[in-house]
C-alpha cells in the first residue's frame, strides 16, 4: 500500500528559488532511497484561520510562504528504510541544513493511502 511523507513550512517568500533549487537536487536522491515521486507545491491560496489553518500551523511570518511537500513511497517499510538511510547521507544532510526554512516550524507526518481517485 503507497504511504505518503507529507511537510508543510513556512519558506522566507524571496527564498522560493533558493529552496527550490534545493529541491531539484533532494528529488534523486528521494528516489535513491526508494521514493516513487516528490512534489513540491508553493502555497498560492492559503488564507489565515480563525481558529488553525496552514500559517497558523507554522506560524507563518509576513514574508513568508506555506509550502506543502510530498513524497509518495512503495509502502512504509521502504518509506522507514528510506528515512533511517537518508540520515546516514552526507549529501542529503548537507542539502536539508541548506533549505532556507525554519526547520522547527516543519509540520510532517506519515500517511498510509485510503483514496485515490
Amino acid at each position: 500500500m503507497p504511504h505518503i511523507a507529507a511537510f508543510i513550512a513556512p519558506v522566507p517568500t524571496d527564498k522560493k528559488d533558493d529552496y527550490l533549487a534545493i529541491a531539484r537536487q533532494l528529488g534523486p536522491l528521494f528516489r535513491k532511497y526508494g521514493a516513487l515521486r516528490y512534489v513540491e507545491c508553493w502555497g498560492t491560496d492559503v488564507p489565515d484561520g480563525k481558529l488553525t489553518s496552514f500559517p497558523m500551523a507554522v506560524k507563518k511570518e509576513d514574508d513568508e510562504t506555506v509550502v506543502l511537500s510530498w513524497i509518495e513511497w512503495p509502502d512504509k517499510a521502504t518509506a522507514d528504510a528510506g528515512w533511517e538511510n537518508m540520515q546516514q547521507d552526507e549529501a542529503m544532510m548537507d542539502l536539508m541544513q541548506q533549505a532556507p526554512l525554519d526547520g522547527k516550524r516543519m509540520i510532517f507526518a506519515g500517511f498510509d493511502l485510503a483514496l485515490d481517485m
